[in-house]
């Protein structure tokens, strides 16, 4: 443009110059000659100085286009960068894949623009307007992603307190359920019965008071079951554990459930509680030979020891 304006404006002068010193010619040829001469030397030379300012403002046209250009692929690959850290946010698939088929588009674009001469004005405008684009596209994924990760701390708040309810809740079953057991372990204790007063009378083959053991043909025993209003009316079944100064038992009647256990007895009986103080005797048949020493009664009932006693046979 610059070299168009001034060979139209040069041509002009040289049209009014070349008339002027026709006529001059016609009267002095060696004066016109000379200024002739004159004339395209200087012409020359502007026309030099013109071609190197075109020269010097086409490389640095060229330089402010490579720059902006390296610019742009910048931004294309801070987009992608981006749209690559939104993704690792995530977990919605179908948010993941939209976010993907952008990222495609941005590298496309890129290629697209790395491909592309700096000079080539029209499609360095063509992606320089896709940029524009693709930062209002990235801006509403970002508000999307921003928006599901406050919604997501929302929802996480919310199932914390709700864990830290049903954990309070849980506590608070538990510590009723462990006084419930407590409860119920104290009502279980007051509920149990418990045997006093106990006597043992060895008895010999006439029914008479035995002192030896060799002459005990019988025990006659019995205590008093105390009265217990907490307790369940109802029949019972108590058992008598006799044992011998070796620790066996004596009579070995057959077995009952005790702490996990089955222990052996030596007599049981049936009785109907109905709360109040009850006295209870029972009687022992003695159909094994009897050593002299110490023995022991224990008195089950409803799974409980109830009582026990000693006594000593000469």
């Amino acid at each position: 443009m610059v070299f168009t304006r001034f060979f139209r404006t040069f041509a002009a002068i040289s049209t009014d110059f070349a008339h002027y010193y026709i006529f001059i010619y016609m009267k002095k040829p060696n004066i016109v000659l000379s200024a002739i001469i004159a004339f395209l030397i200087a012409a020359l030379g502007l026309v030099a100085y013109l071609l190197v300012e075109q020269h010097n403002a086409n490389r640095e046209l060229q330089e402010l286009a490579e720059l902006d250009k390296l610019e742009m692929e910048d931004q294309y690959r801070e987009f992608d960068q981006q749209y690559g850290e939104l993704q690792k946010q995530l977990k919605n698939d179908s948010l993941i894949a939209q976010i993907e088929e952008e990222r495609r588009h941005t590298q496309e674009l890129l290629e697209e623009l790395e491909r592309t001469k700096a000079t080539d004005a029209a499609e360095i405008t063509r992606l320089k307007k896709e940029i524009a684009t693709l930062r209002k596209v990235l801006r509403s994924y970002i508000m999307q992603v921003d928006s599901l990760n406050r919604l997501n701390e929302t929802l996480v708040a919310e199932n914390t307190e709700m864990k830290n309810q049903v954990s309070e809740a849980n506590t608070q079953i538990s510590n009723l359920s462990t006084a419930n057991t407590q409860l119920k372990d104290k009502v279980n204790i007051a509920a149990q019965l418990d045997a006093t007063g106990f006597w043992v009378t060895p008895k010999n083959k006439k029914g008479r008071d035995a002192k030896k053991a060799k002459d005990t043909k019988k025990f006659a025993f019995g205590f008093t079951i105390v009265k217990n209003v907490t307790a369940s009316n109802g029949e019972r079944i108590v058992y008598a554990r006799i044992l011998k100064p070796d620790n066996s038992v004596m009579g070995e009647k057959g077995t009952f459930s005790y702490e996990n256990t089955n222990l052996q007895y030596t007599e049981k009986k049936y009785i109907e509680y109905n709360g109040e103080e009850q006295a209870i005797t029972m009687y022992s048949d003695v159909e094994e030979f009897l050593e002299a020493g110490t023995y022991k009664l224990f008195v089950f009932c409803d799974k409980q020891m109830i009582g026990e006693t000693s006594f000593t046979l000469q």
